[in-house]
């Protein structure tokens, strides 16, 4: 009895090691994982996957994995959910989140205050009204977005960001 107790907590033990050992990057693999990062975002050209909203003054909300933000050169087409006070209703019922595409926006990319952080700015200009994000991307490709609209209370996303190269695939 006592031998197979051992054998089966060995055996278990030993599962856990090797499935350790299998999920761990390399350093050149988070390296590289990261100058693609840092190029995607310079050349403006990523989507942020939203996990969670965090609207001002409420409860975080767990958000379904369709809501998104991508960013191309040329274009950006916004998906998200809004929560909080708004401050001017819209007239369209659809209208309530940030549901739009714009191709008139102003594009920035700054360092951020630690290595391997980076904040990219979007000012959007073809909507009626001033709309502001602000992505704070870290290098393992988590980001946390904060939306500023002139009618409503900022609100902010955490989620992570893919490289549009690899949707394409």
């Amino acid at each position: 009895m006592k031998k197979l107790l051992f054998c089966t907590i060995g055996v278990l033990v030993s599962l856990l090691i090797f499935q350790a050992c299998g999920t761990s990057q390399s350093a050149a693999e988070k390296e590289k994982q990261a100058t693609e990062l840092r190029l995607a975002v310079e050349s403006s050209d990523f989507t942020f996957k939203a996990s969670y909203a965090h609207p001002t003054g409420y409860k975080s909300v767990y958000l379904s994995p369709y809501y998104e933000v991508k960013i191309l050169p040329d274009t950006i087409r916004a998906y998200l959910p809004y929560y909080g006070r708004a401050y001017r209703a819209p007239m369209d019922p659809h209208e309530g989140g940030f549901n739009f595409t714009s191709t008139e926006f102003q594009y920035r990319v700054i360092p951020g205050k630690r290595k391997g952080n980076w904040i990219a700015e979007v000012d959007i200009l073809d909507l009626d009204r001033s709309v502001t994000f602000s992505f704070d991307i870290w290098e393992n490709g988590t980001a946390r977005l904060v939306v500023n609209d002139m009618n409503r209370q900022p609100i902010s996303f955490q989620g992570d960001i893919a490289l549009n190269k690899e949707e394409v695939k």
